[in-house]
């Protein structure tokens, strides 16, 4: 099994910077991708960012240029940093993780954590 615990979470102003991070333990692969999605109020979860153990990033296009992900394969750790913060992005947050074997490929999700922005 796989736990993923996230942190990070705030109210914050438009315009202001969060750093998210998650942090996995269990059976882990050398050989994963971790990422973050999110979930406003009524909406379908979505893609914010991924990043293979390879460090191949991708981004989902409304937060290109103001998140960045990066990971800690040693720690096994993914971050996600905030910048430049808009109310639409207000949403929990959930941390990713998923691994591929003999018996296919598993999703794990975190707890997820709380972020708004407004003023």
């Amino acid at each position: 099994q796989v736990q993923l615990v996230e942190s990070g979470g705030d109210l914050v102003q438009p315009g202001g910077s969060l750093r998210l991070s998650c942090a996995a333990s269990g059976n882990i692969f050398s050989i994963n991708t971790m990422g973050w999605y999110r979930q406003a109020p009524g909406k379908q979860r979505e893609l914010v960012a991924t990043i293979s153990s390879g460090g191949n990033t991708n981004y989902a296009d409304s937060v290109k240029g103001r998140f960045t992900i990066s990971r800690d394969n040693a720690k096994k750790s993914v971050l996600l940093q905030m910048d430049s913060l808009k109310p639409e992005d207000t949403a929990v947050y959930y941390c990713n993780l998923r691994q591929t074997n003999i018996l296919g490929t598993r999703n794990y999700w975190g707890q997820g954590t709380q972020v708004t922005v407004s003023s």
